[in-house]
């Protein structure tokens, strides 16, 4: 029998970590308990050397419905300094994902609503299935979506942002592709192939390039032009040094496979 207090599931899918929020009888809607779960599996995931990349989806018919209705409940009666530690718990997730060093990667099977789109938004790549519903519906309820505005506004923009959190409006995974909350949408029976083969994809990249790449998007997106220049060329200098640079340059004249990678298809 399963152990009712693990709420969130992880998966071994070759090289790939899946972590799995798993609610389905409350649509997988992110508890203290969960977020506190899934941050600990997301941990473990990052420090496995063995895992090139992590997926994060959900149970059931949903991929997460945003926050507990119960602990929403009870966030009346508790006094700011509870609420605002609630919170800072609950976004430590969403910042952990976005800084994680591995690619992360949000299989969007169901529904995701409200405070699932924080996680949504600051994974690397989000993938859905088509038919599926969206909708930022804070403002309806008297509040707003705060802590998962900085991954929501880096992915749409601000304008467009604004607007959706203003009108709570349900919208299509299409419409979601379009805005670019989310990169892709697939037929729902290709979705789990299609992340896999994203999986694959990311095998054939070095752990330490991957790594990088998050690095320097962070780092060029929050610097002046002339820190940028600077920064990026030291980075290619130190990675053109390094063993994965070398390793890498080796292999292409060579025409093998660098050692880092786990499966080499057709280019």
């Amino acid at each position: 029998m399963a152990d009712p207090t693990i709420i969130v599931r992880t998966e071994p899918k070759g090289s790939a970590r899946w972590i799995v929020l798993d609610r389905p009888e409350i649509r997988n809607a992110l508890s203290a308990e969960l977020i506190r779960q899934a941050r600990e599996a997301l941990k473990s995931a990052v420090a496995d050397p063995a895992v090139r990349s992590i997926v994060i989806t959900g149970a059931g018919k949903a991929f997460s419905a945003g926050a507990d209705l119960n602990e929403m409940k009870a966030s009346r009666d508790a006094t700011f300094q509870e609420n605002v530690d609630n919170a800072l718990h609950t976004s430590s997730l969403f910042y952990e994902i976005a800084a994680a060093p591995k690619p992360v990667i949000a299989r969007i099977h169901g529904p995701a609503m409200a405070g699932a789109l924080g996680i949504v938004s600051a994974c690397d790549i989000a993938l859905a299935g088509s038919g599926i519903s969206f909708a930022f519906t804070e403002a309806r309820l008297g509040i707003a979506p705060a802590m998962i505005s900085p991954f929501v506004i880096r992915r749409v923009g601000a304008a467009r942002a604004q607007r959706l959190f203003l009108t709570g409006q349900l919208f299509s995974a299409e419409d979601a592709e379009r805005f670019g909350l989310i990169d892709r949408v697939v037929a729902p029976e290709a979705l789990e192939e299609t992340v896999e083969s994203i999986c694959r994809d990311l095998e054939r990249c070095a752990p330490g390039a991957l790594a990088a790449v998050k690095e320097i998007v962070a780092r060029v997106t929050s610097s002046t032009p002339e820190e940028s220049r600077r920064y990026t060329a030291e980075m290619l200098a130190k990675m053109r040094a390094g063993d994965e640079g070398q390793e890498g340059m080796a292999a292409f004249f060579d025409k093998r496979p660098p050692r880092w990678a786990i499966k080499v298809g057709p280019t």
